[in-house]
């Protein structure tokens, strides 16, 4: 498995999250096959976004149609910043015992 790891600071985490949820076909259709999101609890304004793919190469492959969806004026509107994307490749994956 692969995770893109996506760190974003937004204007209004309800307004970008409607955004975000606009893009759910595009997700599907092009790979993603779960999805986390994660706020700072003392900024909640910053969010983490986690998208699994089956494969490095899955994941790669997307990062072009990201980049389509951050040049869109409705992501542009509710993006203050963003980092580049990291792509993460899982080691472990473990629930502990007990």
């Amino acid at each position: 498995m692969a995770t893109l790891q996506i760190l974003n600071e937004v204007r209004d985490f309800d307004t970008w999250k409607a955004a975000f949820d606009s893009y759910e076909r595009l997700r599907a259709d092009n790979g993603v096959r779960r999805y986390r999101i994660l706020r700072s609890v003392a900024e909640p304004d910053r969010v983490v976004v986690h998208l699994d793919f089956d494969s490095d190469e899955d994941a790669a492959e997307f990062l072009p149609r990201l980049a389509r969806i951050w040049a869109t004026p409705l992501s542009q509107a509710q993006l203050v910043s963003h980092a580049p994307p990291e792509l993460l490749t899982l080691v472990t994956d473990r629930v502990p015992e007990g």
